[in-house]
């Protein structure tokens, strides 16, 4: 029994530890290529967006058109980058909540509807990525060890959760 739940345990959870790095850079460049791309659109048509935006409800349109296009279109860069990757999910997952709230919550009847929406995914992402930062690939982790360095401390780079030997 206890070889069988070393295997079933154990032995992933050890395997995963090597691959700590790849699921918010997977996470980053997922969602920051989507994001930089659907700002980028709405940059390029502003007149239709902010109609959209009369016709959902949101407050200053004419102001909010161009906020929130920009900050899909560079919350997507920074993400791609893993640059500011805390402040660009935090503000791309108020966005969701500002989405859903406006353009999706007449037709919530569930929270099966509600969870099954896109904009709900990418909030759950956006909260993980807050929390949990950029990952060791990202500009994020390269700044904090340049400054890590440049206060005199040791900041190797790691790619693992496994203990260094």
């Amino acid at each position: 029994m206890r070889f069988l739940v070393q295997w079933l345990i154990d032995w992933p959870r050890r395997i995963a530890g090597y691959l700590t790095w790849l699921a918010p850079l997977f996470a980053r460049i997922t969602v920051g290529w989507v994001f930089l791309w659907s700002g980028w659109g709405k940059l390029h048509n502003l007149p239709q967006v902010t109609e959209n935006f009369i016709g959902w409800g949101v407050p200053f349109p004419h102001l909010l058109t161009p906020f929130v296009s920009g900050v899909e279109f560079f919350g997507g860069l920074f993400l791609l980058l893993g640059l500011m990757t805390r402040i660009s999910a935090g503000a791309l997952g108020i966005t969701m909540i500002v989405a859903i709230r406006s353009a999706k919550w007449a037709d919530v009847d569930s929270l099966e509807t509600l969870l099954g929406f896109d904009e709900f995914e990418y909030l759950a992402l956006f909260l993980w990525l807050a929390i949990a930062g950029p990952g060791p690939l990202s500009v994020d982790a390269w700044l904090q060890r340049w400054y890590d360095r440049g206060r005199g401390r040791s900041a190797p780079l790691r790619f693992s959760s496994e203990p260094a030997v």
